[in-house]
C-alpha cells in the first residue's frame, strides 16, 4: 500500500509539474491545483492515522490519532480553493486585457506585431 500511495503521489505531482510548465493559463491553474492536492495527500498520510483511536492522548491511551495534519489540510484545502478562484479570475482578466492566454504574453505582442 505504501508503494501505491507512493506511487500515486509521485504521478500526481510530475503532472502537476509538467502542466505548471505550460505555455497557457488554464494549464498553469490545473498544474497548481494537481500540486496542491499532492501535497495534501502527503501531509495526510503522513499523519498515521488509527483506527478508534482517540484524537487527544489519555493517560492511559496506547495509541492516539494525531489532529494536526487533519487540520493544516482542511485550512489547505480552503486556502486552495481561494487562491484557485483567484487566480482564474487574474487569468480571465488577462486574458480580457492581452487578447491571448499565454502566460509571458509574448504571443499576443507577437499576433499583434504581424496584424499591422
Amino acid at each position: 500500500m505504501e508503494f501505491l500511495l507512493a506511487s500515486a503521489l509521485g504521478v500526481t505531482t510530475a503532472c502537476g509539474v509538467y502542466l505548471l510548465l505550460r505555455g497557457r493559463t488554464f494549464p498553469v491553474v490545473l498544474g497548481l491545483s494537481l500540486l496542491s492536492y499532492a501535497v495534501n495527500v502527503f501531509i495526510f498520510a503522513m499523519g498515521r492515522l488509527a483506527v478508534n483511536a482517540p484524537p487527544v492522548i489519555a493517560p492511559n491511551a496506547a495509541t492516539y490519532s494525531d489532529p494536526l495534519p487533519q487540520a493544516l489540510v482542511l485550512t489547505a484545502i480552503v486556502i486552495g480553493f481561494g487562491m484557485t478562484g483567484f487566480v482564474m479570475a487574474l487569468a480571465v482578466r488577462a486574458r480580457h486585457e492581452t487578447g491571448s492566454d499565454h502566460v509571458d504574453g509574448a504571443a499576443a505582442a507577437h499576433e499583434k506585431a504581424h496584424v499591422r
